[in-house]
């Protein structure tokens, strides 16, 4: 199974790579996926799944652009900013060139799709 996910935010899409754990692979299962993200903090967008993944929160520190991420077992986090944090998150990803995100992803709620790359 691919380990590329395709982000299509409006007319931009960028591609992440997935990594190999079971939080990932259990979001996968539920891909294609087009939701509506929330604003928070000018530096993510957030989403709460229907069900529940596998976690392995651990204490990141910084949260990089691009940074594809699972902040409790529900919410999936996509950050668009660089920042030190002391939350907790599990890593799903990464956007591979997070340029653009930003700006593609506004400073409002946005309608996001998530989907495997063929």
């Amino acid at each position: 199974m691919s380990h590329q996910l395709r982000i299509k935010v409006g007319a931009e899409t960028f591609t992440a790579t997935l990594l190999s754990n079971p939080t990932a692979t259990a979001f996968k299962a539920q891909l294609p996926l087009t939701v509506s993200m929330t604003e928070l903090n000018g530096n993510e967008k957030y989403y709460d799944l229907a069900q529940a993944l596998p976690t392995n929160a651990t204490n990141l520190g910084t949260i990089q652009n691009g940074d594809l991420l699972l902040y409790g077992s529900r919410t999936l986090v996509l950050f668009y900013e660089s920042f030190h944090t002391s939350y907790s998150y599990t890593r799903l990803g990464r956007v591979d060139n997070p340029a653009g995100l930003a700006a593609a992803l506004g400073t409002r709620n946005v309608t996001v799709t998530f989907e495997l790359q063929p």
